[in-house]
């Protein structure tokens, strides 16, 4: 993200594409909290309970290529995986692209003090998502979260 609470659909500077970043659009998200990776903390405990980072074009793999992703993963996302398994904390990576045959896979991976380390072969979506963060901190399910089954992870 090219500047705080951008809302351009893309910077040709950055490589950032808004269309990631949907929340940008919900009236009770203050743009103040739309920020560049720039300030993401390198103390993790700053972080807000729940916050979204979204690599660039080259980044996220539409337009670079897996190495180029990879290294940009570990280089600003290792840290914060070794912080969220010592600190109940849970890192989850997700893809988005569907190409919508019936054998499409999307990947997710989770990481935490809290997670069973193991391969989950469920099917996920975002309302058995949320309902497996609100879960994870006691929240009640909202919407079409209460509907569904939460991803079995929990250690």
């Amino acid at each position: 993200m090219p500047s705080v609470g951008f809302t351009g659909p893309y910077d040709l500077k950055t490589l950032y594409a808004r269309k990631h970043n949907p929340w940008v659009d919900f009236t009770n998200v203050p743009a103040k909290v739309n920020m560049p990776f720039t300030s993401f903390p390198k103390d993790y405990s700053k972080l807000p309970t729940v916050s979204f980072v979204i690599p660039n074009l080259n980044h996220d793999i539409h337009d670079g290529t897996i190495k180029e992703a990879d290294d940009w993963l570990k280089t600003n996302m290792a840290g914060y995986v070794e912080w969220a398994i010592k600190h109940n904390s849970i890192f989850i990576l997700t893809w988005d692209e569907d190409d919508m045959s019936a054998k499409n896979k999307i990947p997710t991976i989770m990481v935490g003090q809290k997670i069973k380390h193991q391969a989950y072969m469920t099917k996920t979506n975002h309302y058995n998502m949320l309902r497996t963060i609100e879960d994870f901190y006691g929240l009640p399910a909202l919407g079409n979260s209460k509907n569904v089954t939460p991803i079995n992870v929990w250690k």
